[in-house]
């Protein structure tokens, strides 16, 4: 409801030039792709419970600061501080998703948690397109009263349920593996970097959704930034209704598979922008687009929890955060591409950088098969000593 006309936002109530508001816009992601890591590992150690809810009572500050904040300067490190938060909820509760749920069930599982995501997201654009453009500070005074709320219910419900969420972990899992000996792990599995290197020039494009699009639209297109709410809507919509469809879709093929079928799309969504003048170009870009998110996301969480030691789930949960420099740099980048090179130029190369994501996709599941039947060195086996850490490569 409130984040997506962020940048619009500080265009009608800062003189900021639309490089510098995609440049806010985008501390978020940067803060969360350092920070998921840190997080995830952290809910290994101390609980799914402990990060989650603390994060989320965090968060519900930082909506509040949206609405009182007057200069740039604390946008950007309200927005910094929202990437924290993202950083730490997300990767945390996906890691708890995952803790519950037997592995032929878990793509499921996600595409559940997406659609959940998306069912909130229908409703939320037309909501903001008069509390976020036209009241300003309402819609994120009611972001975050609504993220409290949730924070005291996910408490209580945590609590309740907090044998059920702990009596499936076995000796073995409750073992902590400190951060330094984890990020060695993370840092030494191949297929994880290639799969987060596609992931990043894939979310380059994604990130065009919320940052370009918008302001561009409100630019070039007659009632832009009603047809941006539209959009938004439409994008929602779809997922709603296609989430669970293409989901059994795609538990039936192998994950690369949907994930090169979803980056084709994401880039021909790009295409579509690039070419439109007409609001129709606009719309069957996002409709061509939404197709490949719902192919990509689920299916990125699913190759995550395949690569995870079980004691480690939430620290490859956070480090899956590291694809957010596609979400810091997309915003800037493509600010500037359609600054320089108009609307047309602009979203044709962002659809190009979108479409090299596919080599790495492909180069990680190798790597990762590789691995799944011996044939690959780089299996990470974490052992603790009296005197340290220490990591066998």
């Amino acid at each position: 409801m409130s984040l997506p006309f962020l940048t619009i936002y500080l265009a009608q109530h800062t003189e900021i030039d639309p490089a510098l508001a995609g440049l806010t816009v985008g501390l978020g992601p940067l803060a969360g792709t350092f920070c998921g890591f840190v997080g995830g590992n952290l809910s290994d150690q101390f609980g799914r419970r402990t990060v989650m809810v603390t994060a989320m009572f965090l968060w519900a500050g930082v909506y509040i600061g949206f609405a009182v904040a007057e200069h740039i300067v604390f946008f950007m490190l309200l927005n910094l501080l929202n990437g924290v938060c993202r950083s730490f909820f997300e990767p945390t509760s996906q890691a708890l998703m995952a803790d519950i749920t037997p592995p032929e069930r878990r793509i499921r599982v996600f595409g559940f948690r997406y659609l959940a995501i998306n069912v909130g997201a229908v409703i939320g654009p037309l909501i903001g397109a008069v509390t976020g453009i036209l009241a300003g500070k309402t819609a994120f005074l009611i972001t975050g009263t609504v993220y409290f709320v949730y924070a005291w219910l996910l408490l209580l419900m945590l609590n309740h349920y907090r044998h059920d969420l702990t009596s499936h972990v076995t000796q073995t899992e409750r073992e902590r593996v400190g951060m330094r000996a984890a990020f060695q792990v993370v840092r030494n599995d191949a297929a994880l970097r290639f799969f987060l290197a596609g992931a990043i020039l894939a979310n380059i494009g994604y990130a065009q959704i919320e940052t370009t699009l918008p302001l561009y639209l409100k630019q070039n297109v007659v009632n832009g930034e009603l047809l941006f709410s539209i959009l938004l809507a439409i994008n929602a919509g779809l997922v709603v209704i296609l989430q669970m469809l293409l989901t059994r879709w795609s538990e039936k093929r192998p994950i690369l598979q949907s994930l090169l079928i979803g980056t084709i799309l994401f880039a021909a969504g790009m295409g579509c922008f690039a070419v439109g003048q007409h609001e129709a170009w606009f719309v069957i870009g996002m409709v061509i687009l939404t197709v490949g998110e719902i192919l990509i996301f689920p299916t990125n969480s699913l190759f995550i929890d395949r690569l995870a030691p079980d004691h480690l789930r939430g620290t490859y949960f956070g480090a899956n955060g590291f694809q957010g420099l596609g979400f810091f740099m997309g915003p800037s980048l493509g600010g500037w591409l359609v600054q320089q090179l108009g609307g047309h130029w602009g979203f044709a190369v962002i659809g190009l950088v979108v479409i090299g994501a596919m080599y790495f996709y492909w180069m990680g599941m190798r790597v990762y098969q590789f691995r799944s039947c011996g044939l690959s060195q780089e299996t990470s086996v974490v052992s603790s000593s009296v005197s340290g850490e220490k990591l066998q490569v």
